[in-house]
């Protein structure tokens, strides 16, 4: 397994230099200046790289850029309105730049206006440590009370919209602030501006697309780009939505195995892959992380490992980010699976047997508290996270002889 981190870039409070003390030798970055729809030239890439190699300092290799995460897939391409096509040739020519750059895999996202949806990024649990959380109670009075979707209030069944509007009536203007400001903050690029007019008329372009549009649209975008990736030699991971239900009315299409079966079979290539997140899937307690590596293993190009806690006993509700080895999700049993998917690559020669992988949020400790860091990604966090990890790989294959 490939150890790496996410890094936001040069505004990013976590350095190169600390990923350089936390052990990861792979970065997983992305032109975040850049907005979904345009050309990722040739010349901002090999910048990118150059920043993450002056950043290795004395380290030899330097760090290398692994991962991108994420080429962004415009809403007009997931809608198949205004300039999508234009969009998708931009697309193209932006893995064209990434091949010549030698950067091979390509993390990306179907999930419309949302990349992903917390009501609380600083839940505070008993060790006092914090950490990222969903709260479904507050989450259907955002969206029934204070953004007032039309027809929001059938999604819910009476006992949800009645702990929703009794929680709308007894808390503070300043907690309903708060809530619009956390759960905005999912939305791409629009924390700093986005209001709740705003979301409404976003949410109305999608009005009319159905599940099924949106999985007919994904499958028309990679029938152009995977074939593409396919020929540079890059393989394309899909992204789970985050959480892994429909939100806020919108189409979702990406949370279940039965969803990424779809959509390996919508364009059977190789290079058209997954990006296994075991946070964002394991919030449904239907998915079967280490079942899902054994069946689609095959297709798995790069691995998010964090866990949740799950606050309900049914098929989804209010969950938070859990320590890396302490959560829903059985991490050792998928550590252990992802071991022999790349004991089956080895053995086959193929050339991707190391699957890269993160650690995937983290809670907040120690002077994370006042580094002020991109929500959900602390330094000290995620290095106990990547540490953790690292032991329970380290002891499997020392226990199974795999890698």
């Amino acid at each position: 397994m490939q150890e790496t981190w996410r890094w936001f870039g040069p505004k990013d409070q976590v350095s190169i230099s600390d990923v350089v003390q936390a052990g990861a030798r792979g970065i997983v970055t992305a032109l975040h200046h850049l907005p979904p729809g345009v050309v990722w030239p040739l010349e901002e890439i090999r910048a990118r790289q150059e920043a993450i190699r002056t950043g290795s300092g004395a380290l030899t290799p330097p760090l290398r850029w692994s991962v991108v995460e994420s080429l962004p897939v415009s809403e007009d391409i997931k809608r198949q309105t205004g300039e999508w096509r234009g969009h998708i040739e931009a697309y193209k020519t932006s893995l064209r730049n990434l091949a010549a750059a030698g950067i091979d895999v390509v993390c990306y996202n179907f999930m419309p206006l949302l990349d992903w949806t917390r009501t609380d990024l600083s839940h505070r649990v008993e060790t006092g440590a914090t950490c990222m959380r969903f709260d479904l109670t507050d989450y259907v009075m955002f969206d029934v009370h204070v953004l007032a979707r039309t027809g929001a209030s059938g999604d819910y069944d009476a006992p949800l919209l009645e702990g929703a509007k009794q929680r709308f009536e007894t808390t503070s203007d300043r907690f309903k602030q708060q809530l619009v400001e956390n759960i905005v903050c999912g939305l791409p690029g629009a924390a700093d501006h986005f209001t709740l007019d705003d979301i409404k008329a976003h949410l109305a372009l999608y009005a009319e697309h159905s599940h099924e549009d949106l999985a007919r649209n994904q499958a028309d975008f990679l029938a152009e780009v995977a074939p593409l990736a396919q020929e540079l030699g890059l393989r394309l991971c899909c992204h789970p939505d985050d959480p892994p239900v429909s939100l806020l009315g919108l189409p979702r299409i990406m949370s279940t195995e039965a969803d990424y079966q779809r959509l390996l079979e919508a364009v059977d290539l190789p290079a058209n892959g997954i990006t296994l997140c075991s946070g964002s899937l394991g919030a449904r307690s239907d998915n079967d992380l280490p079942g899902m590596m054994e069946r689609l293993g095959d297709r798995v190009h790069f691995i998010h490992l964090r866990n949740v806690r799950r606050e309900h006993d049914g098929l989804f509700g209010s969950f938070h980010e859990s320590e890396h080895l302490d959560g829903d999700v059985d991490m050792a049993a998928l550590i252990a699976a992802i071991l022999r998917e790349e004991a089956r690559r080895r053995l086959a020669g193929r050339g991707d047997h190391a699957i890269p992988f993160r650690p995937d949020h983290g809670q907040n400790i120690l002077d994370d508290h006042t580094r002020q860091a991109q929500p959900g990604y602390p330094a000290i966090g995620r290095l106990k996270g990547l540490a953790e990890l690292r032991g329970v790989i380290r002891g499997i294959r020392h226990a199974t002889g795999h890698g």
